[in-house]
């Protein structure tokens, strides 16, 4: 089983034994041991991955990662938060998955207008089984709880990937004082209900729904 672990809070240590990993193409910084490196076809998933990709625009180049030794991954410099899945689904923008386990099993999720009208595309990648995923963030990456009684709003831009039974909506904070400039500028947040954990980042890309 692969060990995963950060060297620092930038770079991602990976333990291998033979076996293997799925990581972003060309994430790799330095290797030491026998490694070998292929490009999966459609991302990992194979033909229908690669369809869905073009359909949905996502443009996640993968690579399997397989030897002895200890493989370093990073991304730009961001931040990596490790995330350990026990039978869970991991929803997480695909320019925000670095790294998993080869056990765990890849694919895309519907989100509809909400995911378009936040600037986030209408699919997200999920991952789902038994592992280690690591997520990159700008800046320290933020978990905040969800739970039934407690509502959580999130802008779209800041928004990075989620875990738990949580259901996501668009909401606008687009009022009257919005429109005649006196408002706070936040015209579309995403709001989680249920229970779960909501990732978020300390920066805001740019989204189609931002300031009003």
């Amino acid at each position: 089983m692969a060990q995963f672990r950060l060297q620092g809070s930038r770079v991602l240590a990976v333990d291998l034994g033979g076996d293997a990993v799925k990581a972003r193409h060309g994430s790799m910084v330095a290797y030491t041991g026998q490694m070998a490196f292929k490009k999966l076809t459609g991302g990992g998933d194979g033909l229908r991955g690669m369809v869905t990709r073009r359909l949905t625009g996502e443009k996640m180049t993968v690579m399997e990662v397989k030897g002895q030794g200890t493989c370093y991954f990073a991304d730009k410099a961001t931040e990596i938060s490790l995330v350990r899945l026990n039978g869970e689904t991991l929803y997480v923008e695909s320019d925000n998955l670095l790294c998993t386990e080869s056990a765990l099993h890849t694919g895309t999720s519907f989100t509809g207008l909400n995911g378009m009208s936040s600037g986030n595309g209408l699919f997200t990648t999920k991952v789902e089984g038994h592992g280690w995923a690591a997520v990159t963030s700008n800046g320290p990456a933020v978990i905040l709880r969800v739970d039934k009684s407690m509502p959580l709003r999130v802008d779209p831009g800041a928004y990075v990937a989620h875990t738990g039974t949580l259901q996501r909506s668009l909401k606008s904070g687009a009022g009257w004082t919005t429109i005649i400039g006196e408002g706070g500028g936040e015209a579309v947040q995403i709001e989680f209900t249920g229970e779960g954990l909501v990732y978020v980042q300390p920066s805001e890309k740019a989204t189609i729904g931002g300031d009003v």
